[in-house]
């Protein structure tokens, strides 16, 4: 003998639980989705557009006592801020570090600052650049 299975009749009772459920996820996930999709886009606008100041380290030159590095800043037009610089031992321990000013209104500096260390730095490191 077999069980014969009822259903309700179609369109008759209206949404079942796990429909108006499942409707409920995709709008709450819609929601939640977009606001992450406008907080990244926020937080990458102002790391990109505010960030006025940038440099790249092309080289260094370690000594006894100080590192000579060569820097390049690419900034906006009229903007001072500063970029640190820091300086490792070959066992990892700091050294030195420095914070250079550039100032003026050229969009682009090319220069060689000395960067003093406590002993023989191994390393040169561009920690950042800040514009003031």
């Amino acid at each position: 003998m077999s069980t014969a299975r009822t259903r309700l009749p179609e369109g008759r009772y209206g949404r079942s639980s796990d429909e108006r459920a499942d409707r409920t996820l995709k709008i709450v996930g819609a929601v939640l989705g977009t606001l992450l999709l406008g907080l990244v886009g926020w937080f990458g606008y102002h790391y990109v557009a505010q960030n006025e100041i940038s440099a790249e380290l092309i080289s260094f030159d370690a000594g006894e006592d100080a590192v000579r590095v060569h820097l390049e800043v690419h900034k906006d037009a009229g903007v001072a801020g500063y970029c640190t610089v820091r300086s490792q031992a070959e066992n990892g321990a700091e050294v030195g570090r420095a914070d250079f000013r550039f100032d003026g209104d050229a969009t682009r500096i090319d220069k060689v600052v000395t960067l003093r260390t406590t002993s023989p730095g191994t390393t040169a490191e561009l920690l950042g650049c800040h514009a003031d």
